[in-house]
């Protein structure tokens, strides 16, 4: 297990959904033959994540800009974004030009940073991560998912899950969404476009434009305490 400092339980939120940008370049590749092979991988990396998140936290202090050139660079060909951006928009995608489609995708990528990264380096070296099972589906075998338990200083602990698919083409595993304490972040991005939609009467492009803002005031720590309430 890593060690990484915090404070309070709202990291545990940024470092997640962080993991979506800036893990999978680690944790996709080889294609695991099993659940305890894809466990092991998903583990061994997630430990090299929060190194190398350590290594560059003075990169992105002195040039945040380089930072998420450096991370987008890593990312390309691992994280799956212009599909998890497509399901973020959901049945609007198909009202969106391709044009837009395509700005989505970037603007997506963007807000993740802007929101989360600082979060994520700042916390980088105070929870324990520990990977408990990987399952991959028995009905398909070219989905998958990884549970993991996040556990802070204080000895809170919280349940993180990906949800991961294998390309057809490549062979490489995908990270496409995560769940934290029961809290759907995909639905969680999906339900604030379909607000944003509304509220904007239909403009694709007014809620393209200003979607970082949109991120920037979602409260998925309130998400989880509405989850823990209605268990």
């Amino acid at each position: 297990m890593t060690a990484v400092r915090s404070n309070n339980r709202f990291a545990i939120i940024p470092w997640a959904l962080a993991v979506i940008a800036l893990s999978a370049a680690l944790l996709v590749r080889p294609a695991a033959a099993n659940s305890q092979e894809l466990a092991s991988y998903v583990d061994d990396n997630t430990q090299k994540l929060v190194q190398r998140l350590n290594q560059e936290s003075d990169l992105y202090t002195d040039d945040p800009d380089a930072f998420y050139e450096e991370m987008e660079q890593a990312l390309s060909g691992f994280v799956d974004f212009r599909r998890i951006a497509a399901r973020v928009m959901g049945r609007y995608a198909r009202q969106a030009t391709p044009e837009q489609r395509d700005e989505f995708v970037v603007r997506f990528k963007r807000s993740l940073f802007e929101s989360y990264a600082q979060a994520l380096v700042n916390n980088s070296d105070g929870f324990e991560i520990a990977v408990r099972e990987a399952q991959i589906n028995p009905r398909d075998e070219d989905r998958a998912s990884v549970d993991m338990m996040v556990t802070t200083e204080a000895g809170d602990r919280y349940q993180v899950t990906y949800s991961m698919y294998r390309n057809k083409d490549s062979g490489d595993w995908l990270m496409e969404n995560v769940i934290v304490e029961g809290v759907n972040i995909g639905l969680a991005f999906r339900d604030r476009f379909a607000q944003e939609m509304e509220s904007r009467r239909g403009d694709v492009d007014a809620v393209i434009e200003n979607w970082g803002e949109a991120v920037a005031s979602l409260n998925l720590d309130e998400e989880m305490d509405q989850g823990a309430d209605g268990e």
